[in-house]
């Protein structure tokens, strides 16, 4: 076999050639494709100095698809791209450009012309290598991915629905992306359902919700007899919830500015378009009663567990509800007495590194598998494949302007825009998709699942599920990888474990960097350097204090305020026990029981879907903590109708 091509610069042509212009006739245009972005530039009527969208970056594209005209007469093929590219006021908004592949006599030149074109591109945004010898034809690529999207329709403040299904599922369309969708009904359903699932059928499960839903399907994966192979199952996240702290970490690795809110969302549905993949680690946590259950985010004990559970009631403001949670509780400031014992990493240091940007990493998985495995498909209650859900876009691309046809639908089964009903009208005839490439040779129809149906859910008796229980506990894992290094919680530790006792305000143990979509509470932090990140606040901070340290974690600078209090140590393995009777323990966002726990650190144990570019957003100073934190309550405020609470509050935090 040949040795695979050098990698490209990234200002290395890969393709080049003239289009003509969509719906638009007359002007012409020279298209450039590098690894990195799409160039056009305008030859008639005029060529411009300065070009106004001539340079797509491909990071900003979601898919591409190859169309035909409807009328008979039309020789040329169509080649169409979609981008979300950022607004004057950093807002990402969809748009689409058509070119017209015209410079042949035939149909079929000019459609393996924008096939040709479509295939290169399509490659670069999955990583797929492109010959050296020029020859790219729809072969290279693999049949569609297969992805299980599991729902939480009352993620957030109740948006997660719609936003799936006015912007995750169009997208996922264009990057021609199979799928079936579930939406959950009750707490550990999607737990329920993973363990049950036949995982041979799926190229990756990807939770559309907040933390909760995903922290559910890990521990349903290592949950399986057969963990060993379901924790190769790889796994995504696109956020809808209200805490996004994983989204978070995977917008900054992705190499995009912090976002919040549809623009996060947009940010890591774009990253899964592209596929590639990452290790993730996971934290093994065994809790008093010896159960166990598995964390990808935080353990966390103290003033952080106290918010999260305790702003609970105030869920229908979406995120907002930590700000509103954090200045309730610094309002009524406790403190705890406990004992931390970890085992150090190997060259742990007093502090974090200064550094705050996350290295550049190899991607380590594939989005599509080599061949596609048989089509027997599990029963799925409450399920949406691709093929049934047409959803309206946002914005007429594909019919001439003053066409009295309805607006085009997008077809969800990885095609291209198609107009519903014959044309029938004057000017140019609307385009259809190329069957060609809009099914990949080799690509398995997908069945067809039953709609989302209205009412109680009924679970087939074949599928193995309980029934619902309302109020059901967090469940735990029984299965998994052993932890060998922790003796059995209430035993004397090794020599080699350090111990930390005293009165704390709050202990952090977390494996990723973020703790919210904007709180990067371990700027230093990989997604793989089989760490836990334990980071504490003695008892004796005040309020003010402990306001500045949240608010400089928006930054990630809290480490270099210089806070006495605040201490900082880098484990393989902890153990934290409790020695005040009352309190609140927290997995990863999840209540668990309260007392003793350890937890050990498992490196690289399940593959995540997202990209591995990473450049460092988060090196800004912080400004006044009392003028941000007064702006940012009264930005929020209008959210639950109480400002006058809020100065009240406000005014409480600051004293001490």
């Amino acid at each position: 076999m040949a040795p695979p091509p050098p990698p490209l610069a990234a200002s290395t042509p890969l393709l080049h050639g003239e289009f003509g212009s969509y719906p638009a006739r007359g002007p012409r245009f020279a298209l450039t494709l590098t690894s990195q972005a799409l160039h056009i530039q305008r030859l008639r009527p005029k060529p411009e100095a300065r070009p106004r969208g001539g340079l797509v970056p491909l990071a900003e594209v979601s898919g591409c698809c190859t169309l035909r005209s409807r009328s008979p007469s039309d020789s040329a093929a169509y080649f169409c791209i979609y981008t979300y590219p950022r607004g004057r006021r950093g807002a990402r908004r969809r748009a689409t450009r058509t070119f017209q592949a015209d410079g042949a006599a035939t149909y079929e030149e000019n459609r393996a012309e924008a096939q040709r074109w479509a295939t290169a591109l399509t490659c670069l945004l999955r990583g797929l290598p492109l010959p050296g010898d020029g020859e790219i034809t729809p072969e290279l690529l693999p049949r569609p991915p297969r992805l299980l999207l599991l729902v939480n329709p009352f993620g957030g403040r109740g948006l997660a629905w719609q936003w799936c299904k006015n912007h995750v599922l169009p997208m996922i369309s264009e990057a021609g992306l199979s799928f079936n969708l579930i939406q959950t009904e009750r707490q550990n359903h999607a737990r329920e359902l993973v363990q049950g699932l036949n995982l041979s059928e799926w190229d990756g499960i990807v939770t559309v919700s907040g933390d909760g839903l995903l922290y559910e399907v890990l521990n349903g994966l290592l949950d399986r007899p057969d963990w060993e192979e379901a924790v190769k199952m790889p796994v995504g996240i696109l956020p809808c919830g209200s805490g996004n702290a994983l989204a978070g970490a995977v917008n900054q690795r992705g190499g995009f500015e912090p976002a919040l809110g549809l623009d996060l969302l947009l940010n890591c549905s774009l990253l899964l378009c592209r596929g590639g993949g990452h290790p993730l680690d996971l934290l093994s946590v065994t809790l008093a009663s010896g159960s166990r259950c598995f964390s990808f985010l935080a353990v966390a004990w103290g003033f952080v567990s106290d918010v999260d559970i305790q702003s609970e009631r105030f869920r229908a403001l979406g995120s907002a509800r930590f700000t509103l949670g954090t200045v309730l509780g610094l309002a009524t400031l406790h403190t705890y007495r406990g004992r931390l014992s970890y085992l150090p990493a190997t060259g742990e240091t007093a502090s974090p590194t200064p550094t705050h940007g996350l290295p550049r990493a190899k991607s380590e998985l594939t989005l599509a598998p080599d061949s596609a495995p048989p089509m027997a498909h599990s029963p799925l209650h409450r399920s949406v494949s691709d093929l049934p859900l047409p959803l309206p876009l946002p914005e007429s691309a594909l019919a001439s302007p003053g066409s009295p046809e309805p607006l085009p639908i997008l077809s969800l089964n990885g095609g291209g825009p198609e107009l519903a009903g014959d044309w029938g009208g004057a000017g140019d005839a609307p385009l259809s998709p190329d069957p060609l490439l809009s099914s990949p040779p080799g690509s398995p129809k997908a069945a067809l699942l039953s709609p989302i149906a209205e009412g109680p859910p009924e679970i087939p008796p074949s599928s193995g599920l309980p029934p619902a229980t309302p109020d059901a506990p967090v469940a735990m894992s029984t299965w998994g990888p052993p932890d060998h290094l922790l003796p059995p919680l209430g035993t004397p530790l090794p020599p080699d474990w350090v111990t930390v006792e005293g009165d704390f305000v709050l202990m952090l143990a977390i494996s990723p960097s973020h703790l919210g979509a904007d709180m990067v509470a371990a700027p230093h932090a990989r997604f793989d350097d089989g760490l836990v990140h334990l980071c504490w606040v003695r008892s004796g901070i005040s309020r003010a204090s402990l306001l500045r340290l949240f608010l400089a974690m928006e930054h990630g600078t809290h480490f270099s305020l210089g806070c006495p209090q605040l201490g900082y140590a880098a484990a393989r393995a902890f153990r934290l026990e409790p020695l005040t009777p009352r309190g609140v323990l927290t997995v990863d966002g999840e209540q668990v029981e309260y007392g003793p726990l350890q937890a050990q650190m498992h490196p690289d144990l399940l593959p995540f879907l997202h990209l591995t570019a990473a450049p460092a957003f988060y090196g800004q100073q912080p400004g006044s903590a009392h003028g941000l934190c007064l702006l940012l309550l009264l930005h929020n405020s209008w959210l639950w109708g109480s400002q006058d609470l809020f100065r009240i509050v406000l005014t409480e935090a600051w004293k001490g």
